[in-house]
């Protein structure tokens, strides 16, 4: 049964259930529920179609589409999520239906509403994003065991400013921290060999989804 959520509406770019692609859930079935909007222009970006248009929906109506799938894991990602003000209760909602609930967010905003049984996916950008600047910086004393550091690599520039990073914040102490390389501009096996190299306690990750259906929309 669906609980009520009062006139609570957002705008969502799409709903789909696909395998995840990133992360250490990566390979599990997940309801994806992909917001519309995002404050960065990282250069990048690949859900640059979520930055408008969508559709707007009573957050009772996101509940009966994400239930209609059975998941047991939810995703909630954009676009940046957290650039509408009712992503913080979508995300309670999700969790108090029983879900066991992911956020996805550029790291720009603050996390400190986010709903404590949420696991948090916090990008950090780096300088060959072009949104370095953007980085709330305060977000890392918010982080809990359960979540996740992002760091997507454009270059070697950016992964010897990751490594430095790692030490100067002590990172790896926090949470677990994902290596990503961007596809196209760092060859993935480069950024697997530095990282065996320096002896880095990161993950390694690439897109699953990706691998699996290139760059369909919806997957």
């Amino acid at each position: 049964m669906i609980p009520a959520h009062g006139d609570l509406k957002l705008r969502v770019s799409e709903i789909f259930y696909s395998l995840q692609g990133e992360t250490s859930r990566a390979g599990l079935p997940t309801v994806f529920v992909r917001l519309t909007g995002c404050p960065l222009r990282c250069g990048y970006c690949d859900t640059d179609y979520a930055f408008q248009g969508g559709e707007t929906l009573a957050l009772a109506e996101i509940l009966r589409r994400v239930g209609d799938y059975c998941p047991h894991y939810v995703t909630v990602t954009g676009g940046e999520p957290l650039a509408q003000k009712n992503c913080l209760p979508l995300l309670a909602a999700l969790c108090d239906a029983g879900f066991s609930v992911s956020l996805e967010t550029g790291g720009a905003l603050d996390i400190s509403g986010v709903d404590p049984r949420v696991s948090v996916i916090l990008d950090i950008k780096t300088p060959g994003s072009g949104e370095v600047a953007s980085n709330h910086w305060d977000n890392l004393e918010l982080l809990k065991a359960g979540d996740e550091l992002k760091i997507v690599l454009c270059d070697e520039a950016d992964y010897r400013w990751a490594r430095a990073l790692l030490r100067e914040k002590g990172l790896t102490g926090r949470c677990p921290v994902l290596f990503s390389p961007v596809p196209g501009r760092l060859d993935p096996t480069a950024l697997a060999e530095w990282i065996l190299r320096d002896r880095l306690p990161v993950r390694f990750q690439m897109q699953l989804h990706k691998v699996l259906w290139s760059d369909a929309r919806g997957k």
